[in-house]
Protein backbone atom coordinates (compact mmCIF):
# COMPACT_ATOMS: atom_id res chain seq x y z
CA UNK A 1 0.00 0.00 0.00
CA UNK A 2 1.22 3.34 -1.02
CA UNK A 3 2.05 5.80 1.89
CA UNK A 4 0.56 9.05 1.64
CA UNK A 5 4.12 10.82 1.60
CA UNK A 6 5.02 9.27 -1.79
CA UNK A 7 1.14 10.18 -3.30
CA UNK A 8 2.07 13.68 -2.14
CA UNK A 9 5.63 13.72 -3.73
CA UNK A 10 4.63 12.54 -6.83
CA UNK A 11 1.43 14.76 -7.02
CA UNK A 12 4.22 17.79 -6.73
CA UNK A 13 6.65 16.20 -9.11
CA UNK A 14 3.19 16.13 -11.74
CA UNK A 15 2.55 19.70 -11.29
CA UNK A 16 5.59 21.08 -10.42
CA UNK A 17 6.26 22.04 -14.36
CA UNK A 18 3.07 24.36 -14.67
CA UNK A 19 3.33 26.12 -11.16
CA UNK A 20 5.00 29.04 -10.18
CA UNK A 21 7.49 28.50 -7.32
CA UNK A 22 5.54 30.55 -4.78
CA UNK A 23 2.13 28.40 -5.72
CA UNK A 24 4.48 25.24 -5.28
CA UNK A 25 5.27 26.20 -2.10
CA UNK A 26 1.87 26.65 -0.99
CA UNK A 27 0.68 23.40 -2.48
CA UNK A 28 3.36 21.75 -0.86
CA UNK A 29 2.89 23.00 2.62
CA UNK A 30 -1.36 21.82 1.90
CA UNK A 31 -0.37 18.53 0.67
CA UNK A 32 1.99 18.30 3.78
CA UNK A 33 -0.57 19.10 5.93
CA UNK A 34 -2.59 16.86 4.28
CA UNK A 35 -0.42 13.86 4.89
CA UNK A 36 -0.43 14.76 8.78
CA UNK A 37 -4.20 14.74 8.83
CA UNK A 38 -3.96 11.73 7.04
CA UNK A 39 -0.81 9.86 9.25
CA UNK A 40 -2.78 10.71 12.04
CA UNK A 41 -6.56 9.01 10.89
CA UNK A 42 -4.32 6.24 10.33
CA UNK A 43 -2.94 5.63 13.47
CA UNK A 44 -6.02 6.19 15.41
CA UNK A 45 -7.66 3.74 12.91
CA UNK A 46 -4.62 1.13 13.81
CA UNK A 47 -5.04 1.58 17.38
CA UNK A 48 -9.23 0.73 17.22
CA UNK A 49 -7.96 -1.89 15.32
CA UNK A 50 -5.75 -3.50 18.15
CA UNK A 51 -8.16 -2.33 21.10
CA UNK A 52 -10.66 -4.09 18.98
CA UNK A 53 -8.67 -7.35 18.66
CA UNK A 54 -7.24 -7.30 22.73
CA UNK A 55 -11.15 -7.03 23.87
CA UNK A 56 -11.86 -10.84 24.09
CA UNK A 57 -8.88 -11.40 26.08
CA UNK A 58 -9.78 -8.86 28.30
CA UNK A 59 -13.17 -10.16 28.77
CA UNK A 60 -11.95 -13.54 29.15
CA UNK A 61 -9.39 -11.87 31.75
CA UNK A 62 -12.28 -9.96 33.60
CA UNK A 63 -14.54 -13.33 33.89
CA UNK A 64 -11.55 -15.15 35.07
CA UNK A 65 -10.99 -12.57 38.37
CA UNK A 66 -14.46 -12.49 38.93
CA UNK A 67 -14.87 -16.51 39.16
CA UNK A 68 -11.33 -16.31 41.55
CA UNK A 69 -12.86 -13.49 43.93
CA UNK A 70 -16.60 -15.46 43.97
CA UNK A 71 -14.51 -18.85 44.74
CA UNK A 72 -12.26 -16.78 47.19
CA UNK A 73 -15.44 -15.93 48.72
CA UNK A 74 -17.11 -19.17 49.10
CA UNK A 75 -14.23 -20.93 50.65
CA UNK A 76 -14.11 -17.82 53.23
CA UNK A 77 -17.48 -18.37 54.05
CA UNK A 78 -17.32 -22.00 54.18
CA UNK A 79 -14.52 -22.12 56.66
CA UNK A 80 -16.69 -19.39 58.80
CA UNK A 81 -19.16 -22.06 58.98
CA UNK A 82 -17.21 -24.47 60.06
CA UNK A 83 -15.70 -22.72 62.64
CA UNK A 84 -19.21 -21.66 63.71
CA UNK A 85 -20.22 -25.70 63.68
CA UNK A 86 -16.47 -26.51 65.38
CA UNK A 87 -17.77 -23.74 68.18
CA UNK A 88 -21.39 -24.70 68.04
CA UNK A 89 -20.47 -28.51 68.58
CA UNK A 90 -17.48 -27.82 71.41
CA UNK A 91 -20.13 -25.57 73.19
CA UNK A 92 -23.19 -28.05 72.88
CA UNK A 93 -21.28 -31.12 73.80
CA UNK A 94 -21.22 -29.83 77.94
CA UNK A 95 -24.39 -28.42 77.52
CA UNK A 96 -25.64 -31.84 76.07
CA UNK A 97 -23.77 -33.21 79.34
CA UNK A 98 -25.02 -30.75 81.71
CA UNK A 99 -28.53 -31.24 80.14
CA UNK A 100 -28.65 -34.88 80.69
CA UNK A 101 -27.10 -34.65 84.26
CA UNK A 102 -29.91 -32.40 84.73
CA UNK A 103 -32.25 -34.45 83.66
CA UNK A 104 -31.12 -37.56 85.77
CA UNK A 105 -31.51 -35.33 88.70
CA UNK A 106 -34.81 -34.14 87.82
CA UNK A 107 -36.73 -37.06 87.63
CA UNK A 108 -36.88 -38.44 90.98
CA UNK A 109 -37.02 -34.87 92.47
CA UNK A 110 -40.31 -34.81 90.42
CA UNK A 111 -41.18 -38.35 91.58
CA UNK A 112 -40.61 -37.40 94.87
CA UNK A 113 -42.94 -34.03 94.63
CA UNK A 114 -45.42 -36.08 92.87
CA UNK A 115 -45.80 -37.98 95.80
CA UNK A 116 -45.51 -35.00 98.61
CA UNK A 117 -48.51 -33.53 96.37
CA UNK A 118 -50.86 -36.56 95.76
CA UNK A 119 -50.43 -36.97 100.04
CA UNK A 120 -51.54 -33.64 99.68
CA UNK A 121 -54.40 -33.99 97.73
CA UNK A 122 -55.55 -36.90 99.64
CA UNK A 123 -56.34 -34.89 102.49
CA UNK A 124 -57.51 -31.98 101.01
CA UNK A 125 -60.14 -34.58 99.81
CA UNK A 126 -60.56 -35.90 103.28
CA UNK A 127 -60.94 -32.56 104.76
CA UNK A 128 -63.61 -31.55 101.93
CA UNK A 129 -65.48 -34.58 103.00
CA UNK A 130 -65.27 -34.07 106.56
CA UNK A 131 -66.30 -30.62 106.00
CA UNK A 132 -69.57 -31.25 103.93
CA UNK A 133 -70.40 -34.08 106.71
CA UNK A 134 -69.70 -31.21 109.63
CA UNK A 135 -71.82 -29.20 107.49
CA UNK A 136 -74.74 -31.11 106.98
CA UNK A 137 -74.77 -32.00 110.33
CA UNK A 138 -75.34 -28.56 111.56
CA UNK A 139 -78.04 -28.21 109.03
CA UNK A 140 -79.88 -31.21 110.37
CA UNK A 141 -79.27 -29.62 113.80
CA UNK A 142 -80.91 -26.79 112.68
CA UNK A 143 -83.65 -28.18 111.23
CA UNK A 144 -84.39 -30.39 114.54
CA UNK A 145 -84.33 -27.61 116.57
CA UNK A 146 -86.90 -25.45 114.70
CA UNK A 147 -88.60 -28.15 114.82
CA UNK A 148 -88.42 -28.63 118.81
CA UNK A 149 -88.67 -24.88 118.92
CA UNK A 150 -92.40 -24.93 117.02
CA UNK A 151 -93.45 -27.93 119.06
CA UNK A 152 -92.76 -26.20 122.59
CA UNK A 153 -94.04 -22.80 121.29
CA UNK A 154 -97.45 -24.62 120.19
CA UNK A 155 -97.74 -26.14 123.93
CA UNK A 156 -96.41 -22.67 125.79
CA UNK A 157 -98.94 -21.02 123.58
CA UNK A 158 -101.82 -23.36 124.74
CA UNK A 159 -100.63 -23.76 128.17
CA UNK A 160 -100.53 -19.77 128.45
CA UNK A 161 -104.25 -19.53 126.96
CA UNK A 162 -105.29 -22.70 129.45
CA UNK A 163 -103.51 -20.28 132.03
CA UNK A 164 -105.70 -17.10 131.00
CA UNK A 165 -109.26 -19.13 130.73
CA UNK A 166 -108.64 -20.51 134.28
CA UNK A 167 -107.36 -17.10 135.35
CA UNK A 168 -110.20 -15.41 134.13
CA UNK A 169 -112.89 -18.19 135.77
CA UNK A 170 -111.23 -17.58 138.84
CA UNK A 171 -111.37 -13.81 138.55
CA UNK A 172 -115.09 -14.49 137.81
CA UNK A 173 -115.51 -17.01 141.37
CA UNK A 174 -113.78 -14.52 143.03
CA UNK A 175 -115.84 -11.89 142.59
CA UNK A 176 -119.32 -13.70 142.09
CA UNK A 177 -118.44 -15.07 146.04
CA UNK A 178 -117.90 -11.75 146.81
CA UNK A 179 -120.96 -10.74 146.05
CA UNK A 180 -122.87 -13.70 147.18
CA UNK A 181 -122.83 -17.11 146.88
CA UNK A 182 -126.15 -18.05 145.66
CA UNK A 183 -126.76 -19.46 141.97
CA UNK A 184 -122.60 -19.49 142.10
CA UNK A 185 -122.31 -23.72 141.35
CA UNK A 186 -124.53 -23.77 138.52
CA UNK A 187 -122.51 -21.52 136.64
CA UNK A 188 -119.79 -22.67 134.24
CA UNK A 189 -116.91 -20.44 136.56
CA UNK A 190 -117.99 -23.23 138.68
CA UNK A 191 -117.28 -26.21 136.28
CA UNK A 192 -114.26 -24.59 134.98
CA UNK A 193 -112.96 -23.96 138.97
CA UNK A 194 -113.79 -27.60 139.74
CA UNK A 195 -111.64 -29.26 136.96
CA UNK A 196 -108.27 -26.57 138.05
CA UNK A 197 -109.22 -28.10 141.67
CA UNK A 198 -109.14 -31.69 140.72
CA UNK A 199 -105.56 -30.85 138.91
CA UNK A 200 -104.17 -29.99 142.58
CA UNK A 201 -101.76 -27.94 141.10
CA UNK A 202 -101.93 -24.63 143.65
CA UNK A 203 -103.88 -26.00 146.37
CA UNK A 204 -102.77 -28.11 149.59
CA UNK A 205 -104.74 -31.50 150.05
CA UNK A 206 -107.22 -30.01 152.93
CA UNK A 207 -108.07 -26.67 150.43
CA UNK A 208 -108.73 -28.94 147.99
CA UNK A 209 -110.82 -31.40 149.57
CA UNK A 210 -112.63 -28.34 151.12
CA UNK A 211 -112.92 -26.89 147.51
CA UNK A 212 -114.28 -29.94 146.21
CA UNK A 213 -116.43 -30.38 148.66
CA UNK A 214 -118.19 -26.37 148.50
CA UNK A 215 -118.28 -27.55 144.88
CA UNK A 216 -120.16 -30.10 145.25
CA UNK A 217 -122.62 -28.80 147.47
CA UNK A 218 -121.50 -30.58 150.91
CA UNK A 219 -119.73 -28.07 152.13
CA UNK A 220 -120.87 -24.53 153.75
CA UNK A 221 -117.37 -22.36 154.15
CA UNK A 222 -117.33 -19.58 156.81
CA UNK A 223 -117.95 -16.40 155.10
CA UNK A 224 -114.64 -15.60 152.87
CA UNK A 225 -113.07 -18.99 153.54
CA UNK A 226 -113.97 -19.95 149.79
CA UNK A 227 -112.78 -16.57 148.09
CA UNK A 228 -109.74 -16.64 150.49
CA UNK A 229 -108.58 -19.93 148.96
CA UNK A 230 -109.28 -18.86 145.28
CA UNK A 231 -107.09 -15.60 145.64
CA UNK A 232 -104.34 -18.03 147.16
CA UNK A 233 -104.77 -20.04 143.99
CA UNK A 234 -104.68 -16.92 141.53
CA UNK A 235 -101.77 -15.46 143.02
CA UNK A 236 -100.11 -18.99 142.44
CA UNK A 237 -101.26 -19.19 139.10
CA UNK A 238 -99.90 -15.38 138.22
CA UNK A 239 -96.39 -16.42 139.43
CA UNK A 240 -96.48 -19.63 137.09
CA UNK A 241 -98.14 -17.79 134.63
CA UNK A 242 -95.26 -15.24 134.82
CA UNK A 243 -92.59 -17.90 135.09
CA UNK A 244 -93.51 -20.14 132.33
CA UNK A 245 -93.22 -16.49 130.33
CA UNK A 246 -89.68 -15.84 131.25
CA UNK A 247 -88.96 -19.45 130.15
CA UNK A 248 -90.49 -19.30 126.77
CA UNK A 249 -88.75 -15.84 126.31
CA UNK A 250 -85.11 -17.71 127.37
CA UNK A 251 -85.79 -20.56 125.02
CA UNK A 252 -86.60 -17.79 122.39
CA UNK A 253 -83.17 -16.58 122.84
CA UNK A 254 -81.81 -19.66 123.39
CA UNK A 255 -82.86 -21.39 119.95
CA UNK A 256 -82.28 -17.80 118.30
CA UNK A 257 -78.02 -17.98 119.72
CA UNK A 258 -78.40 -21.66 118.60
CA UNK A 259 -79.20 -20.74 114.91
CA UNK A 260 -77.13 -17.91 114.81
CA UNK A 261 -73.89 -19.93 115.75
CA UNK A 262 -75.28 -22.44 113.38
CA UNK A 263 -75.71 -20.40 110.54
CA UNK A 264 -72.20 -18.81 111.30
CA UNK A 265 -70.66 -22.68 111.24
CA UNK A 266 -72.38 -23.50 108.21
CA UNK A 267 -71.27 -20.13 105.75
CA UNK A 268 -67.70 -21.07 107.79
CA UNK A 269 -67.30 -24.43 106.47
CA UNK A 270 -69.12 -23.78 103.34
CA UNK A 271 -66.50 -21.52 102.32
CA UNK A 272 -63.68 -24.15 103.98
CA UNK A 273 -65.54 -26.42 101.50
CA UNK A 274 -65.12 -23.91 98.26
CA UNK A 275 -61.55 -23.21 99.25
CA UNK A 276 -60.31 -26.51 99.72
CA UNK A 277 -62.22 -27.91 96.35
CA UNK A 278 -60.13 -25.06 94.36
CA UNK A 279 -56.96 -26.08 96.05
CA UNK A 280 -58.25 -29.36 95.20
CA UNK A 281 -58.35 -28.67 91.50
CA UNK A 282 -55.08 -27.12 91.21
CA UNK A 283 -53.44 -29.66 93.14
CA UNK A 284 -54.38 -31.93 90.54
CA UNK A 285 -53.79 -30.04 87.94
CA UNK A 286 -50.22 -29.46 89.47
CA UNK A 287 -49.65 -33.40 89.03
CA UNK A 288 -51.05 -34.01 86.23
CA UNK A 289 -48.70 -31.41 84.76
CA UNK A 290 -45.17 -32.78 87.27
CA UNK A 291 -46.32 -36.54 85.19
CA UNK A 292 -45.99 -35.23 81.91
CA UNK A 293 -42.97 -33.36 82.68
CA UNK A 294 -41.56 -36.44 84.03
CA UNK A 295 -42.65 -38.37 81.17
CA UNK A 296 -41.18 -35.97 78.84
CA UNK A 297 -37.46 -36.03 80.36
CA UNK A 298 -37.81 -40.06 80.29
CA UNK A 299 -38.47 -39.70 77.37
CA UNK A 300 -35.24 -37.02 76.26
CA UNK A 301 -33.11 -39.39 78.20
CA UNK A 302 -33.79 -42.65 75.85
Amino acid sequence: KQRPGARVRAVLWAVAPVLSPADAMKLALALAQLCASAAMVTAVEQRAQMSAMANPIRKVVNMLQAMQKKVQEEGDKAEELFKTYMCYCKTNRGNLAQSIEAAEAKVPELTAEIEAAEGKLAQLKEDVRKHQADREAARSAMAEATALREKEKAAFDKELADDKANLAALEKAVAALEKGMAGFLQTSSASTLAALVKSGRYLEDGDRQDMLSFLAGEYAPASGEITGILKQMRDEMLKDQQDMIAAEEAAVKEHESLMAAKKKEVAALSKSIEEKLSRTAEVSVRIAAMKNDVEDTAEGLE
